[in-house]
């Protein structure tokens, strides 16, 4: 299985170079077309269990990042569990000043920070949707893997837990769970 994550602001021609003319490539980001849109954190799955939270869940997987979110003038914003239209999710150092971490849980009496937020809230929401949501979309992109390289699209490529410099690549996170490589 040879699976690629490569950035998606390269321009196509050089992909194609890069990887080969039978390459497939597919873009899972948030602009990608049905059903490799569904990858996206952004895509409102609905039902995801927002880790160290009883019984609560989320529509997103961004959704649930970013409401956990605390920053210097404000805490929770528990309204990004319910956006399903992939807009207004992000929440800013802009407008609410640094970010001081992440509430363990919706009603958690601690911040985490970056890294353990990642391991703790990221990866089992983001692993969650893939394994309850996606099985279908993976069982298709193994297949595709098997008969030549696939490269996925996505922002970011990286894939590495301990890389704080970079946010974490869901394209990376697909990559690692069909070659079971979870990170944690």
């Amino acid at each position: 299985m040879n699976i690629i994550v490569a950035n998606r602001r390269s321009k196509p021609e050089n992909l194609r170079k890069k990887f080969g003319e039978v390459a497939e490539i597919i873009d899972v980001t948030s602009k990608a077309d049905q059903p490799w849109v569904r990858f996206s954190p952004f895509w409102p799955h609905g039902g995801i269990p927002v880790p160290l939270s009883d019984e609560i869940v989320g529509t997103s997987v961004e959704g649930i990042w970013q409401a956990l979110k605390v920053f210097e003038s404000e805490d929770v914003d528990l309204s990004k569990l319910e956006i399903t239209n992939m807009k207004g999710l992000k929440r800013t150092v802009r407008r609410l000043g640094n970010v001081r971490g992440h509430r363990r849980g919706v009603n958690g009496d601690r911040l985490l920070r970056y890294r353990e937020a990642r391991e703790l809230i990221y990866l089992p929401a983001y692993r969650w949707v893939l394994e309850n949501c996606l099985q279908t979309e993976l069982a298709q992109l193994r297949d595709l893997a098997e008969q030549k390289s696939v490269v996925l699209l996505d922002y970011q490529t990286n894939g590495d837990l301990e890389d704080l410099k970079t946010p974490l690549s869901h394209a990376a996170l697909v990559k690692r769970y069909l070659e079971d490589d979870w990170p944690v």
